[in-house]
């Protein structure tokens, strides 16, 4: 009786360690995209520029994103459990900032900072849960992990619609603030303190040259449609950061202990789920970056009607999700793959179609295939990076996983909001040429800012215009994502593990000297 009564116990605080570890991470993963439907509150309360709201949305998504490796590899150093305590404080202190803030540049800074908070947590809750679970119960952990990785972004949406449907966009930050208190005092009583043994080196040089490789390349790509794309900024940081990337790849070929070994590439499977993930991504944020200001700023909708207009895709992602694995497993990832990926061009392909005055009807035609490619296209790209490392080498697989993602989601943001913003600015110029220097600036600088100011002047033609060029230029922006899934779609199926392709010859089996870092 005494040893049951233990057994439940010890069940108990494992079901309450899981529970705070989802907490934390659906904080991380929400706040992805929970601003997205508030962009354009945040635009006509602060006048933030197009280019600013990039930034808003993508200084979060790209430090989180370049410094995933390396937090993961000092959880393990240091210890998981001070790691995961000092990201939730950081958290909730940066978000309780945000709440007095009223310009563009304070709240990107900020949002960099939630990224660095969201980089020290998302990789610890996974390793926390695969210590803590025996084998016989990891799985099913770890699959609720997985569940609230993938449904965290809508929920994010859905609960800011609901908050902004009630009061301003800084409420969006209050939540933030309540849920990292409460994640950080679970942390503090119920999650035991971990650490490797045998933990992996850190690489500061490595982290140094990825963190300013990546953030060189966004920034050059959200900046080019203001300085220009052939402007001496824009080429410079383009061109730098394709540098760093290069000295990265570089300076982990010939670490003893690479963070990051880039001959993993080379197994199909590995560089073929990598690259499938990190298109989905791209796709999937850039998409929700310009279909939510489109739905309100377009069409009319409230944040809430916003939010909830994207409940159907995930309404098909998450449960077709469940099958992807074992269609995938009867047929091989070289097929699912590519037809996931085709779908979701499709879907892309009609909601490029959308005009100044579509019918839901419409929307909703592009979001039930993209939600079905998501779907078949995303599990078998993670099993197929998971199933190319031998046991020893799970860490850096996941940690791929999720740099892929992110790394991809960042890039989307940057670079269809780029589109975006050239085919605006390019369309509404004429348009603007009779106003002051400075109403015509902001007026090409946002579409809210256009809006206004036609209202303001009782002209109409501003704002017709000015709808235009903005769905012109989210057409535009969708039919690039379009060809880059295609693109992704035809590399895939030629390069993606068979049905019958085993670990064993899933590419070229090249074993670094030393396991990289452990970033999950």
């Amino acid at each position: 009786m005494k040893r049951r009564l233990v057994v439940r116990s010890e069940a108990q605080r494992r079901a309450a360690v899981l529970r705070v570890m989802c907490l934390a991470l659906m904080l991380v993963v929400a706040s992805v995209a929970s601003l997205n439907v508030a962009l354009p509150g945040i635009a006509e309360d602060t006048g933030a520029s197009q280019t600013q709201l990039q930034w808003i949305v993508d200084a979060y998504a790209i430090v989180f994103a370049a410094l995933l490796l390396p937090a993961g590899a000092i959880g393990d150093r240091f210890g998981r459990k001070p790691l995961l305590v000092a990201g939730l404080a950081l958290f909730g202190v940066a978000s309780f900032a945000a709440l007095f803030v009223d310009s563009p540049g304070p709240l990107i800074a900020l949002r960099a900072v939630l990224g660095v908070a969201a980089a020290l947590i998302m990789p610890v809750t996974l390793s926390v849960i695969t210590t803590v679970f025996p084998p016989e119960e990891r799985g099913k952990a770890v699959g609720t992990w997985v569940g609230v990785a993938a449904g965290g972004a809508v929920i994010g949406l859905l609960a800011s619609g609901v908050l902004l449907h009630f009061f301003s966009w800084s409420s969006i930050f209050a939540l933030n603030v309540v849920l990292a208190a409460v994640a950080l005092a679970g942390t503090l009583l119920i999650v035991p303190a971990t650490r490797e043994s045998r933990p992996p080196r850190l690489d500061p040089v490595g982290t140094l040259l990825s963190v300013v490789g990546l953030a060189a390349i966004v920034f050059g790509t959200i900046e080019g449609p203001d300085h220009g794309w052939g402007s001496p900024l824009t080429l410079t940081a383009l061109l730098g950061g394709v540098a760093g990337v290069g000295l990265f790849v570089v300076w982990e070929l010939n670490r003893q202990q690479p963070m990051l070994d880039p001959r993993n590439f080379l197994r199909r499977g590995f560089g073929a789920g990598s690259l499938s993930i990190t298109v989905q991504f791209f796709a999937l944020f850039g998409f929700l970056f310009l279909v939510l200001p489109y739905l309100q700023l377009v069409l009319g909708y409230s944040p809430l009607e916003a939010a909830t207009a994207l409940l159907p895709m995930a309404a098909v992602v998450i449960p077709l999700s469940r099958f992807a694995p074992t269609i995938a497993g009867r047929v091989g990832v070289r097929v699912t793959g590519p037809i996931g990926l085709g779908l979701m061009a499709t879907g892309f392909i009609v909601l490029s179609t959308l005009g100044t005055s579509a019918s839901y009807w419409h929307v909703l035609a592009g979001l039930l295939p993209l939600g079905a490619g998501m779907a078949l296209a995303g599990s078998p790209a993670t099993t197929a990076i998971v199933a190319s490392l031998p046991r020893e080498k799970q860490g850096v697989a996941s940690a791929i996983n999720d740099v892929s993602r992110e790394l991809g989601g960042a890039l989307g943001i940057a670079v269809l909001g780029s589109i975006l913003n050239t085919a605006y600015r390019s369309g509404v110029e004429q348009h603007t040429a009779a106003l002051p220097g400075a109403l015509a600036d902001k007026a090409r600088g946002s579409l809210g800012a256009a809006q206004a100011i036609g209202h303001r002047l009782g002209s109409g033609d501003l704002a017709t215009h000015a709808n235009s060029a903005f769905v012109h230029g989210v057409s535009l922006a969708l039919i690039a994502a379009a060809a880059l899934l295609v693109g992704g779609a035809v590399f895939v199926a030629l390069r993606a593990p068979g049905r019958a392709e085993s670990e064993a010859n899933a590419g070229p089996q090249v074993v670094p000297s030393a396991t990289p870092a452990d970033a999950a």
